[in-house]
C-alpha cells in the first residue's frame, strides 16, 4: 500500500510523477534509492514478533514489501487516484491475481470476449478449471452486457479500448450493472494509458495495468499493478493472495518503473500524437482497407470515446488490401518498425494478432471479434511520425 504522501491531492499530475511516493533515506538522495534487499532486520525478538501480528510498521520481506516498491506503488497510486496499489512481476501476474484472489468454486465470472489472449485464456480455460462459471459477452451493446448480469455474478472483467481491435466499452453502465448483479469490476487499462481514461472515476472497482508496457515504455522491465480504493477487495481477498503466493515486483525493476513515470505523461502524449498523425496518413493509402483508431470520428464508438477518454492512445490497427501473405510480405518489408508482439514502447512496432497475441483463439472467434488474418496492430513510439509513415508506404510498394 502507499505511504502518506502529503500535498500530493493538491498538486498537479506531472508534479506527482516526478515526485509522488519520494521517500529519501538519510543520505537525503535526490535520485530515488534502489534497496537490493530480501529480508529485514529487527532490534529484538519482541519487534519481530510484533511486525508480523501488524503492531509495528515494519518491512517482514521483500515478498510481502520493500521501499523501493513501495515508492513505485505509491507513485502510481497517486497518478491513478487509488489509495491502494499492489505491484507484480508481470502484467499477467496482476490479470490473474486481480481475479483470483476472488473467485473460488462456484463462483461466476462475466467477462468481455474481446480480450488479450492471454487474458482471455485466464478467463475460459483457468476459471472452469478451478470451478468458476464464466460468461463472456462479444460485443459492446449493453443489452447484451445487462442479459449476462441479469443473475448473480462475482466479477466482471474488460478491456476497454480492447486488444487489438480498439472496442470500447461503457465503463460507466457496465459498473453499474455489475453491482446491481453484486459484482466487482475489473478493468484492464492498458490501451488507454493512465493518462487518457480513469475507469476508477467511472465506477469501476478494480483497474489493473501490464507496467511493462507505457508505464516503462522503453522495453526494459516486466511489471504490473492492481489499483483501487476498495479496502475489503485488498485486505480480505488481495493482500493475502500477494503475500503467500509471490507474484512479486523485483526491487530492481520497481526502481526503473518509478524512474519512467517521470517522463510517462510527456512520451504518452507524443506518441498519442503520433499515433493520431499517422492513423490520418493511413486513411489516404489505396492499399488499406480499413483503420481503427478511437480518436477518428469513424471509430464505431467514437460518441463514447469522447465521453470516457481523454485522449485516444498510441494504438492503431488497419487492415490490407490482401490476404496473410501478402500482409507478412509488407510486415518483413519494413526497416524502421519492429515486428514484436509488445506495445507501448518508445520504439514502434507491428504485430500480426491472428498469428501471435491471438493465435489460440478459434478461427470463428477471431472473425467475431473483428481479428482477420489481413489486421496489423501498430504500437507508435517516439520516432519522427513522417519517418514511420515513409517507412509503411515504401513496404506497401515492396
Amino acid at each position: 500500500m502507499p505511504k502518506d504522501n502529503p500535498g500530493a491531492k493538491t498538486r498537479r499530475r506531472q508534479t506527482n510523477l516526478v515526485r509522488g511516493g519520494l521517500n529519501r533515506s538519510h543520505f537525503d538522495e535526490i535520485s530515488e534509492a534502489m534497496y537490493l534487499s530480501s529480508s529485514y532486520a529487527y532490534d529484538s525478538a519482541e519487534q519481530a514478533a510484533r511486525a508480523f501480528k501488524g503492531e509495528e510498521d515494519h518491512y517482514l520481506y521483500s515478498r510481502y514489501g520493500n521501499p523501493t516498491v513501495t515508492m513505485f506503488e505509491d507513485r502510481l497510486g497517486v497518478m491513478e487516484g487509488a489509495s491502494i496499489c499492489q505491484s507484480t512481476a508481470s502484467g499477467m501476474g496482476a490479470m490473474f491475481a486481480s481475479l483470483a484472489c476472488l473467485l473460488k468454486a462456484g463462483d461466476r465470472l462475466v467477462a468481455s470476449k474481446a480480450l488479450f489472449g492471454s487474458c482471455d485464456y485466464v478467463c475460459t480455460v483457468l476459471m472452469p478449471q478451478y470451478g468458476v462459471e464464466v460468461e463472456t459477452v462479444a460485443s459492446a451493446d449493453l443489452d447484451e452486457w445487462e442479459k449476462a448480469l441479469s443473475k448473480p455474478t462475482n466479477a466482471v472483467f474488460l478491456e476497454s479500448p480492447s486488444n487489438p481491435m480498439m472496442q470500447i466499452l461503457d465503463i460507466a453502465a457496465i459498473a453499474d450493472m455489475a453491482h446491481k448483479a453484486g459484482a466487482r469490476l475489473i478493468v484492464d487499462n492498458v490501451f488507454a494509458t493512465p493518462l487518457f481514461q480513469k475507469p476508477l472515476d467511472l465506477g469501476a472497482d478494480i483497474v489493473m495495468y501490464s507496467t511493462t508496457k507505457h508505464i516503462d515504455g522503453q522495453g526494459r522491465t516486466l511489471g504490473g499493478a492492481i489499483l483501487t480504493n476498495d479496502e475489503s477487495y485488498y485486505q480480505d481477498h488481495l493482500r493475502m493472495f500477494i503475500r503467500h503466493t509471490g507474484p512479486t515486483l523485483s526491487p530492481f525493476n520497481a526502481w526503473v518503473l518509478t524512474k519512467s513515470l517521470e517522463t510517462m505523461d510527456l512520451r504518452i502524449r507524443q506518441q498519442a500524437e503520433n499515433a493520431a498523425q499517422i492513423a490520418k496518413a493511413l486513411n489516404e493509402l489505396p492499399e488499406i482497407t480499413k483503420v481503427v483508431f478511437p480518436g477518428l470520428d469513424s471509430h464505431p464508438q467514437y460518441d463514447l470515446v469522447q465521453k470516457q477518454m481523454s485522449g485516444p492512445g498510441t494504438m492503431v490497427v488497419f487492415e490490407l488490401d490482401g490476404d496473410q501473405a501478402r500482409t507478412f510480405r509488407f510486415m518483413n518489408a519494413l526497416e524502421v518498425i519492429d515486428i514484436s508482439n509488445n506495445l507501448g514502447d518508445a520504439k514502434s512496432m507491428v504485430t500480426h494478432p491472428t498469428t501471435t497475441t491471438h493465435q489460440r483463439m478459434k478461427p470463428e472467434e477471431r472473425a467475431a471479434l473483428g481479428i482477420n488474418e489481413n489486421t496489423v496492430r501498430l504500437s507508435v513510439g517516439l520516432e519522427d511520425p513522417l519517418d514511420l509513415i515513409e517507412d509503411i508506404e515504401q513496404a506497401l510498394k515492396a
